[in-house]
């Protein structure tokens, strides 16, 4: 969570800082949603982005065990 943090102040937030709560909120899940989790590569994701990253390891994922 540190870093997602640290990335959020460096990439996004301005250094002055937002206008009003709502503003902020908007932004941050502006930021969240459509450019952290889909578009920035993520090193420890080898260049991936989480979504990505998430995807194949669903498409990959072999179940234990099969319930019938």
């Amino acid at each position: 969570m540190e870093r997602f943090f640290r990335s959020l102040k460096t990439e996004w937030v301005p250094v002055t800082g937002y206008r009003s709560f709502v503003e902020a909120r908007q932004e941050i899940i502006r930021y969240i949603i459509g450019y952290y989790s889909q578009l920035r590569p993520h090193h420890y994701n080898g260049g991936l982005t989480p979504n990505e990253s998430e995807r194949r390891y669903w498409n990959n994922y072999k179940t234990v065990a099969n319930l019938s």
